[in-house]
Parts: structure tokens; sequence; C-alpha cells
């Protein structure tokens, strides 16, 4: 392919919703190629950043092992996570504390691992308060999801594993066996109802009976 044409890049960005067509057209709004504010601290891959419901804090995890928690106010990270012992795949933050629906419970970071362990940490201290594996059946841990009570947590795991797990004390309540692998993990908006997606192509619902 030849050089590309000089401002073509900039015209990339030039667009707006079109007309009957659905054609983007040109706004003359220019494509910027710069970030805000670059954070620095993970040494591979990074696999998932999430706001917490303040919107004051940001959590990444990567496949150096680590999940770092940042403000906007600095490029350093404010709390460097390093307890699992292979990959974070994923991280959430839970719907609890300052700016949430739940304010009076305690607002949580929770990590899931290649190591087959989810994580809950207290970010005010730094420390990990729970590690849930147990129901895990030592396989790695793709999705994760807390009900929007914040009471319960929901993981899900190769292997088939869809395991709630108690916010307050780590344990496990229910735990459901699938075939094939789960890969994502999900909640109803009254938390009733907990969804798993499978490899072997089939969506399970979980209901969640007082």
């Amino acid at each position: 392919a030849g050089a590309a044409e000089p401002g073509a890049a900039a015209r990339l960005g030039e667009a707006r919703d079109g007309g009957d067509d659905g054609v983007a057209t040109d706004t003359g709004t220019p494509l910027s190629t710069e970030s805000l504010r670059a954070f620095i601290g993970h040494t591979d891959e990074v696999n998932t950043v999430t706001w917490s419901p303040s919107r004051e804090l940001l959590a990444s995890c990567s496949d150096d092992c680590t999940a770092k928690v940042w403000k906007l106010q600095s490029s350093a990270p404010l709390l460097d996570l390093r307890q699992h012992t292979k990959e974070i795949y994923t991280t959430t933050w839970t719907p609890t504390g300052e700016g949430s629906a739940n304010p009076s419970l305690p607002l949580r970071l929770v990590t899931a691992s290649f190591d087959s362990t989810v994580k809950l940490w207290d970010v005010e201290v730094g420390m990990c308060v729970h590690t849930l594996a147990r129901g895990n059946n030592n396989q790695p841990v793709y999705g994760i999801a807390c009900s929007p009570d914040g009471r319960y947590l929901a993981s899900g795991s190769l292997g088939g594993n869809l395991c709630i797990w108690s916010m307050s004390d780590g344990n496990m309540v229910r735990k459901f066996q699938g075939t094939g692998d789960i890969y994502d993990v999900a909640w109803s908006s009254t938390g009733m109802f907990c969804a798993a997606c499978f490899s072997s192509g089939k969506v399970a619902l979980l209901e969640m009976r007082a």
C-alpha cells in the first residue's frame, strides 16, 4: 500500500451522524492522539479497568498478577495489590460505599484470577479481607459480578462452576455446576436471578430464593 495522504488520520475523527443511509459525515472535529493522563505501573497486558461508584478511583488488573488502584491526581498507583499468583483476568467494584445505592456498606474491590481465586480488597487499607476459592475446583475464574444490593458476589470459572458468595463473611452460599466453561456472569436488576454463559452454547439462570 502507498503512503497515507497527509491529514488522513485527522479526518478519521471528523464524523457525525449521517443521513438516512447511516453514513457518517464530516464535522471538522480533529481526532485526538493524546491521552489526558497515562498511568504507569503494570508490566504486562492490562485486562480490565473499572471506576468506583464515586468515580474517584480507577482500578486496573493485569497479566502481571497485580491489580492497581489509581486517583486522577497522580500517575502513580494509590494501591498496588499483589497477592494473586497468576494473571488477573477481571476486576469490579462492589455497588457500595460513597456514590452507590448502598452507601452504608463498605466499598470493596473484587479481583478474579487464573490462580483459581477471587479476592475481596478493603481499599481503605489496601488489604485482602477474603479469598474465595473452595467452589472454583482449581479452575481459572473468568467472570465476577456483584448483586445490586452489594451483599452477594457471583463467580464463574472454567469447568462450569457458578458460585454465589456472601460479601460479609466470604462463605459460599450457592453453587451450580454446568456443562462447559463459564466466561461471564450477570445479575438481574432486582438481584433475584443470576445468569451465566457457557462454552457449550447454553445460558443458565440461577434463582436466588429468600
